[in-house]
């Protein structure tokens, strides 16, 4: 539930970051700024029913008593971590629909862009890692 948060999260902060402040690119940059902005609208709803519907899915967690707040962290950050590295290599790189920036050398932005997804997902990783070993534990009788 939470990597579904936090996908529309980082996807809400890309396009409102990247591709409204700053003008850098659009979601589909290989057409007509029309269809960019298009494309960049279809990328805003999409981030946001992707929060609207975590959050559904969060209140239900809480309402049942079944919430893991550390679980739901880690949650998130997997899926920031994941949906940048996932932007970063297929959507700019592999499939060539917009790069971070235009008439700029690549590389640094690439390696700050990739580079910290992988904090992020390998974050996330290791507080998962954490919550399900904590949930192995044998309880203590104090």
């Amino acid at each position: 539930m939470g990597v579904l948060f936090g996908c529309g999260i980082v996807a809400f902060v890309d396009e409102a970051v990247f591709h409204q402040l700053l003008h850098w690119h659009h979601f589909y940059d290989r057409s007509t700024q029309a269809a960019g902005l298009v494309s960049d609208g279809v990328f805003h709803a999409f981030s946001w029913f992707a929060t609207v519907a975590s959050l559904f899915l969060f209140a239900d967690l809480r309402r049942r008593g079944a919430l893991s707040t550390r679980r739901w962290l880690a949650g998130i950050l997997l899926g920031v971590g994941g949906f940048q590295l996932f932007d970063g290599l297929v959507q700019h790189k592999l499939l060539g629909l917009h790069e971070i920036r235009y008439d700029v050398d690549l590389l640094p932005y690439d390696l700050a862009w990739n580079g910290a997804a992988l904090v992020i997902l390998v974050a996330g990783a290791f507080l998962l890692r954490s919550v399900r070993r904590a949930g192995r534990r044998p309880a203590r009788d104090d």
